[in-house]
């Protein structure tokens, strides 16, 4: 590792790598002064969900908290101080002021959208200048000149010649301010309500269960599960990935947290740094995109479609296996090629210690010292010492002892398809997680500490929450302007109408928007601007989001700024840009198999919609599919497989993916050729 690695904390590395800025730790009175206003706001969000008021004022009211917050948590910038200073608490009281001054006047001023005030224009200029400076504060400045570009262009886009596709009639700053602030397509839009139902009930749930002791299980248990294997340190880090993005959610704040336990184990199994770290990332950023959580996109895409969260889940679940099967092919071919060999922690020592990786996601908990809104997994202190006993761990008694923490998970599944609305589910399993907390002594729920878990629900929504109000002003414009329409044509016209070159130029610009914004600002941009462009040509709502939304999940681990590569590259000391062409190996799948969304008949059955039949089909195919190319990627089957094979492979997987009867049986007689080929090169080989 290299010496700057070395000095890294788990939550250095995620406040370096993650899209997401770290909190300050408050101290002191200040520190149970926050702790209360979130509190206060977790009770209020959870009575919301059973006793629900008008839409609108609710957005609100939960921004007028929220806004505050963030003044106060976040530093205005790196290597600021712990304590706000003036211009934090000025900043936090004018927020409170033009977030409840709507609230005051509420009918009359959602009457005069049309016709604004000057108050009414001075306040929405405030409130929009103050989601874009909180914004930057926690997610960094590129979203804010987003956001600023496309003001510039909803006020300029009148003064360009009338006949060119993007201009506009124009629009003053009144009308613009307005659309901001004083309607449902803004600051208070679909996003921000996502943030304020949806996204915050799950951070709290991921809150409950991180302090109720899930965190640790879930890594121990994947410790556990693979012990004799050569190719068992990897699986372990791929399913501690799987497990732990239910309680983190964050691709960086994942891979962090997995590797600052798992590393070691890798390393000593000999796996090359770089390697290593792209199975630490390929596990991180697999957090996102699997059930029952995903990420806060997911979330807005049920929105969006006005379907059931459950609904998102089920379309998610077929390209989450065939995602995990890539990877778990991809680490059996190099547990092969690089003859790693099983390990297993060391006894105790190999943990983290008590307290120890933090994190900065979605779904996340408070820190160790103080208030702080980096979530992530905070307690896998001791991992590999069997709940404080010495040596490895055993699957099936921590399976008996302390298997309910998986129980939560499944009553979320269980009463969505029974007809519960997700936000009951979750708060319901949310009260489950808390009642089995006190089966374990040391991670019971008490008073204090299920407080504290309620607050950390509502300071690891606070980035998040940011993030979609300032994605609601582009949403504004976009609507204002018919953007969304004219960006259409746009691409439609340059690809010719062509499906294929529209779907590629679509996944390009997403993961190129992905590069600069945080993935729920990439798909809420790309979802109106870009996905209108696939729905012209006849692709379905649900396979547009799906791909959008992968697409901006996958930017994370997309070259050259690949965040969660970058952060597993800085725990196992490895160079980062070969550890992002690691990840890349993992991830190809991830990266191909969205395509079978739009551009093949059979797409639809990769989301599960269609007859049973049909999907269990779809996926055999895709699964043969990702096989081919991890073979292309991996460059082992029996042996070393040489380019000409990867070669057919690789053309046999593509045409697996178009899964119609002409590509599919192709595809297949063409990785026969293929294999058939390299077993006679392996004994020509092998032959004395």
């Amino acid at each position: 590792m290299t010496e700057t690695a070395a000095r890294s904390s788990p939550e250095d590395l995620i406040a370096e790598y993650d899209a997401e800025r770290p909190a300050r730790h408050l101290p002191g009175t200040l520190s149970l002064a926050v702790t209360g206003v979130a509190l206060c706001l977790s009770l209020y969000v959870l009575w919301q969900t059973f006793f629900p008021g008008s839409v609108l004022p609710y957005r609100m009211a939960f921004l007028a908290v929220v806004l505050p917050l963030v003044f106060v948590c976040y530093r205005p910038r790196r290597g600021g101080g712990d304590r706000p200073g003036a211009a934090d608490w000025a900043l936090a009281a004018l927020s409170l002021a033009v977030c409840l001054y709507p609230l005051t006047v509420f009918d009359d001023f959602i009457r005069r959208a049309f016709d604004p005030t000057a108050l009414d224009v001075a306040a929405g200029a405030v409130l929009s200048l103050l989601v874009l400076e909180a914004c930057r504060r926690t997610v960094g400045w590129i979203l804010p000149a987003v956001c600023l570009a496309f003001l510039a262009y909803a006020y300029y886009g009148g003064h360009l010649p009338f006949d060119w596709l993007l201009g506009h009639r124009g629009y003053d700053v009144d009308r613009i301010l307005a659309s901001f602030v004083m309607g449902t397509d803004g600051v208070y839009g679909v996003p921000l309500d996502v943030a304020a139902t949806y996204i915050i009930l799950f951070t709290i749930y991921g809150a409950v269960l991180d302090h109720s002791g899930a965190g640790r299980f879930f890594v121990e248990v994947s410790l556990a599960a693979f012990r004799r294997s050569r190719a068992a340190p990897g699986r372990t880090v791929a399913l501690a990935g799987f497990l732990l993005g239910t309680v983190s959610g964050s691709g960086v704040a994942t891979t962090v947290s997995v590797g600052s336990v798992a590393w070691p184990i890798l390393r000593r199994a000999g796996y090359p740094r770089e390697q290593g770290g792209g199975v630490l990332a390929a596990a991180g950023i697999g957090a996102i995109l699997s059930p029952p959580t995903l990420g806060a996109a997911a979330f807005i895409i049920a929105e969006y479609m006005q379907v059931g969260y459950l609904t998102v889940l089920v379309y998610a679940t077929v390209p989450t296996l065939l995602y995990y099967l890539g990877v778990f092919l991809a680490i059996e071919m190099d547990a092969r090629r690089y003859g790693v060999r099983a390990a297993g922690p060391q006894g105790p020592s190999a943990g983290t210690g008590p307290g120890g990786p933090g994190g900065s996601g979605e779904l996340g908990a408070d820190g160790a010292d103080g208030v702080t809104a980096a979530g992530g997994v905070a307690d896998v202190g001791g991992v590999g010492g069997g709940y404080g006993t010495a040596g490895p761990p055993r699957l099936w008694p921590l399976l008996r002892r302390f298997g309910y923490h998986f129980s939560s998970l499944f009553v979320i599944v269980v009463l969505m398809a029974l007809g519960q609305s997700p936000f009951r589910a979750v708060v319901y399993a949310t009260l489950l997680a808390f009642a089995l907390s006190f089966l374990d002594r040391e991670h019971r729920l008490t008073p204090r500490r299920a407080a504290r878990a309620l607050a950390a629900g509502t300071l690891g929504v606070l980035p998040v929450a940011v993030t979609c109000a300032a994605a609601g002003m582009i949403v504004a414009v976009v609507t204002l302007t018919g953007l969304g329409l004219k960006a259409s044509s746009l691409i439609v016209g340059v690809s010719g109408g062509v499906l294929a070159v529209t779907a590629l130029m679509c996944a390009l610009a997403v993961l190129l928007l992905g590069l600069a914004v945080p993935v729920t600002a990439s798909f809420v941009i790309a979802a109106v601007i870009i996905g209108p462009a696939l729905k012209d040509l006849g692709v379905s709502d649900a396979e547009t989001y799906m791909f959008i939304f992968y697409y901006a999940v996958l930017s994370e681990v997309s070259p050259p700024t690949a965040l969660s590569a970058f952060a597993a590259s800085a725990i196992t000391g490895g160079d980062a840009y070969r550890t992002m062409l690691a990840t890349w190996k993992y991830t190809l799948p991830a990266f191909l198999v969205p395509f079978a969304f739009v551009l093949t008949p059979g797409g639809s059955a990769l989301l599960a919609q269609a007859p049973a039949g049909e999907i269990a089909l779809a996926a055999a195919v895709s699964a043969l599919a990702v096989a081919a190319l991890a073979v292309t990627t991996g460059g082992w089957l029996a042996g070393p497989v040489p380019a000409p094979v990867r070669a057919l492979c690789g053309a046999a997987a593509v045409a697996l993916l178009f899964l119609s009867p002409v590509p599919v049986l192709t595809g297949a007689g063409v990785l026969i050729v293929a294999l058939a080929l390299h077993l006679v090169m392996r004994k020509r080989e092998v032959r004395p």
